[in-house]
């Protein structure tokens, strides 16, 4: 077996999802810490205007890398269950053709993206202290993105393989070298938001470059000579089919994020969204253990279905909650009890270019609206790793609908009637996550209950095209 390649078919269920699911934590986690440490110093030498660009930034930015990250999941997906069902060399094709078609929408979306930025933060940020800032940091983090793409396309490629380690490795250097750049850039140097920006694309395009020169050192079975990529024609197939309902899930998802900024810019100003802002970088750290269990699953429960393992495929979902919560509940409790710290761990209370009083209020709602979203961690728990089994079976159309479900059906419209109609404000926003969370895990259940994810659609295909 190739050296990055692990067999998860055999063996204690907790043990493989707890031994993959930490180097995946920890690296999502410190992916969350360089994304913290830009509102962090930003917040802090730039304040709320800073944070603002940061926050509002950052959601374009996830918008892009999440309209082809279905690639991603189509290839993690793909190569399981190809190594489950020991097929080497479909392994290799699929690992060539990712690279290609990552590489090419990498540099696609990066020029489109340069133009159409400004056109979209029009849309969402109001205050004409917040907008240049906010341009400014987008406009650098769109130039990056290739570095983004490859390396999110290597470490897919290796999580499918079952390999979350050498991922943690990669983004260790990279979270190391933006925090100490966020440091010099918006502290002696006082670039502010748009040094934040500098900081994130240089780091990841050192940990890309490494991951690239460290593959090629231990002879990974793709070499990244330009001859070697190029595109086979029925993976490319396969990876669309499961790859463009996810992307379009993943795209509704931060969509999702954006419109809801639109909403609180129009309760609250700044004031909205800062809380938004600062609260998506807490949110994202409290629900990284569901995010770990959820890609765990996935591989997991991929190479499984891949040798028709279906019993063990089953128990590494349910495993997969149950460590979760385990987590979840937790962090719950704490996010709770230490809100407003957090918030004025990352703002303070002198933003500059505001008010005193209008600085102290964003503390305050910031906090207000952490509470109300943090039972939210109740049910991501479930409805997260249940998507990770449908994504292992290639039930992409069942998670497009889930998110198209839980962000546009459910969410933006409970945001809504809570935030604005109801005057509940923040936190009547905030409460819209974990309904629209939880009526989503309805509809999880019964389709974990209804079997269908034993009819894996990959395999299905894959079965047809060795027989022909």
């Amino acid at each position: 077996m190739p050296k990055f390649q692990k067999d998860l078919t055999q063996g204690s269920v907790a043990k493989h999802l707890i031994l993959f699911a930490l180097p995946f934590l920890a690296s999502n986690f410190l992916q969350a810490l360089y994304n913290m440490a830009d509102m962090f110093f930003v917040g802090r030498f730039n304040g709320a205007v800073g944070a603002t660009a940061v926050g509002v930034g950052g959601q374009i930015t996830i918008l892009v890398m999440n309209l082809i990250s279905g690639l991603a999941v189509g290839g993690t997906v793909l190569i399981a269950q190809y190594i489950g069902a020991k097929r080497q060399e479909d392994v290799k094709r699929t690992v060539g053709t990712i690279f290609t078609l990552y590489g090419a929408a990498g540099i696609a979306l990066t020029v489109v993206m340069l133009v159409a930025d400004r056109y979209i933060l029009r849309l969402l940020v109001s205050d004409p202290l917040a907008y240049p800032e906010t341009l400014k940091y987008t406009d650098i983090c769109m130039s990056g993105l290739i570095f983004i793409f490859g390396y999110n396309a290597v470490s897919a490629v290796l999580r499918g393989m079952g390999d979350s380690r050498h991922p943690l490795l990669f983004v260790a250097v990279a979270a190391a070298l933006n925090i100490g750049l966020d440091a010099l850039f918006c502290g002696p140097f006082g670039w502010g938001a748009a040094g934040a920006a500098w900081a994130t694309v240089i780091s990841q395009g050192v940990s890309f470059l490494l991951s690239v020169w460290y593959l090629r050192r231990q002879k990974f079975l793709f070499d990244f000579h330009p001859k070697s990529f190029r595109v086979d024609k029925e993976i490319a197939r396969q990876l669309l089919r499961i790859g463009l309902p996810t992307s379009l899930g993943g795209v509704t998802v931060a969509f999702s994020f954006i419109t809801l900024t639109g909403v609180a810019n129009s309760i609250a100003g700044i004031v909205g969204t800062t809380a938004l802002s600062v609260t998506g970088k807490v949110n994202s750290v409290a629900i990284l253990p569901a995010f770990a269990m959820q890609a765990s699953v996935s591989s997991m429960a991929g190479q499984n279905l891949g040798a028709q393992k279906h019993d063990r495929a089953l128990k590494t979902c349910l495993t997969a909650i149950g460590l979760a919560l385990c987590v979840t509940l937790p962090l719950m409790f704490l996010v709770r009890t230490f809100a407003e710290p957090v918030t004025r761990f990352f703002l303070g209370t002198d933003s500059a270019g505001l008010d005193p009083a209008v600085a102290l209020e964003c503390v305050k709602q910031s906090a207000v609206y952490i509470r109300s979203i943090s039972w939210d961690y109740i049910f991501v728990a479930g409805a997260f790793n249940i998507i990770g089994l449908a994504l292992a079976a290639g039930h992409t159309r069942f998670t497009l609908s889930m998110s198209l479900f839980s962000s546009i059906v459910a969410r933006v419209p409970a945001a809504w009637l809570l935030g604005r109609t109801l005057g509940l404000g923040l936190m009547g926003m905030g409460f819209a996550a974990p309904i629209a969370t939880a009526l989503s895990l309805v509809i999880d259940v019964i389709y974990l209950c209804s079997g269908r994810w034993k009819k894996s659609r990959v395999m299905v295909n894959t079965e047809i095209a060795a027989l022909e």
